[in-house]
């Protein structure tokens, strides 16, 4: 009877350690630091993933398909992304407050 209550407390706590963890390594690996450290981060992750992807591959015996060559390059964007995420990030209360406005009138407006 008492692991129906528990499940949720676990559940939770796994979420938040993932969670904690994911924001440890992204620190840690310095994606939050300046843009160069970013820049040098995503290239150095860019080299090592796919041969981690293709080791667990050949563990587990997959045939994986061979990864498109893209001329698009992730880390010459990644400040302009970083900065629309924390543009967007900085004009969401008020915009949060907009909108609580406009639902509200609207409300008002059918109830009469």
């Amino acid at each position: 009877m008492m692991a129906p209550r528990v499940f949720p407390l676990v559940k939770f706590l796994v979420k938040g350690g993932l969670a904690g963890g994911a924001v440890y390594l992204v620190y840690n690996q310095g994606l939050l630091s300046g843009g160069e450290q970013g820049a040098q981060a995503l290239r150095k992750a860019r080299d090592t993933l796919p041969l981690a992807v293709e080791e667990w591959a050949k563990y587990f015996g997959w045939k994986l398909p061979a990864v498109p060559k893209t001329e698009f390059s992730f880390y010459n964007y990644w400040n302009s992304g970083v900065q629309s995420v924390i543009g967007g990030l900085s004009v969401a209360p008020t915009r949060a407050c907009e909108y609580t406005q406009c639902g509200w009138k609207y409300v008002k407006d059918l109830t009469k």
